[in-house]
């Protein structure tokens, strides 16, 4: 890999008239993302120009933006997907319930750190602003970035906190709430697959359809969200993946959200999942559902 070369071979495919898009594709999605750094940092020393806004210049659309997200770090483009989220025309809750269901501790910790850096205000502080009520509170919960992440499962308190789950939703008239947050966003993944279990066996029903019947709105999908993750976070994405795509229309912040930032952490397993649950190619679904040099793209980042 030479950064020198691929800087050049950029600059080519967007000098004098018109722009190389094929070219941009392949050179970027060749790359992992490290490696985009280091050709953005050489582009500017060797051409003595901004490769970002080069790009911007020549690009447009949703292609654009798949473009530039790949040459953000990945850290960084949680927290301008965050930032957008919440401080964009009105809320984008989906957003919010994804990045912080699914990062990991550490993850979320450097999200956090950046995110102050670069807005001079804490994340926690947008939320608090922006969002409200019990959903805040889990959101804020989530991005304490504090969830157990050790292996070892308690079974008698497994058991306790699947009754204390049943007791504050099921069994009572009203739901309590605090309950759920406080055992779904810190316990350990094994922990609470061992819950859900004997969830099962107290209810007779799954954990899910508990909350779907208990719960309503934001709180609901941020909640279903922690479950899925918790159990299967590639099938989380294929399922976000799929909703983005099926029907009229597509949800083109969620679709290039997904593809970009998972690109390089379980787009296998997302693409595996995929097949397994709606029974068509992830990458099917994407040439059916997009055109263009938009497709090129997300397809060579789905690849396969």
């Amino acid at each position: 890999f030479s950064a020198e070369q691929e800087a050049q071979a950029l600059r080519k495919a967007m000098k004098g008239f018109g722009t190389d898009e094929d070219a941009i594709i392949e050179i970027l999605t060749k790359l992992n993302v490290s490696q985009r750094q280091q050709v953005l940092i050489t582009y500017k020393s060797s051409i003595g120009r901004d490769l970002i806004d080069d790009l911007k210049s020549e690009l447009s659309g949703n292609f654009e933006r798949v473009i530039i997200g790949m040459m953000t770090p990945t850290t960084m483009y949680d927290v301008h997907e965050l930032r957008r989220a919440l401080k964009g025309a009105g809320t984008d809750e989906g957003c919010l319930i994804e990045i912080l269901a699914s990062r990991t501790n550490e993850e979320i910790r450097r999200i956090n750190e950046n995110y102050k850096l670069q807005y001079g205000r804490t994340l926690e502080e947008d939320i608090v602003s922006d969002t409200s009520s019990m959903f805040q509170r889990v959101l804020v919960s989530l991005a304490t970035g504090n969830r157990d992440e050790g292996m070892y499962v308690d079974d008698a308190l497994a058991q306790q906190d699947a009754q204390c789950l049943y007791e504050a939703g099921e069994k009572k008239w009203g739901t309590d709430e605090v309950q759920f947050m406080a055992i779904l966003c810190t316990r350990n993944r094994c922990h609470l697959l061992r819950v859900f279990d004997a969830y099962r066996g107290i209810a007779d029903k799954d954990i899910t359809d508990s909350i779907k019947s208990e719960m309503s709105g934001d709180l609901e999908d941020a909640l279903l969200a922690v479950v899925k993750c918790v159990r299967n976070k590639p099938a989380y994405f294929a399922e976000r993946l799929y909703k983005s795509m099926k029907g009229l229309g597509t949800d083109d912040n969620t679709l290039i959200r997904v593809m970009v930032s998972r690109s390089e952490i379980d787009m296998l397993d997302i693409r595996r999942e995929f097949l397994t649950m709606y029974g068509k190619s992830l990458y099917s679904f994407i040439k059916g559902d997009c055109s263009g040099d938009y497709r090129k793209v997300l397809l060579r980042l789905c690849g396969g």
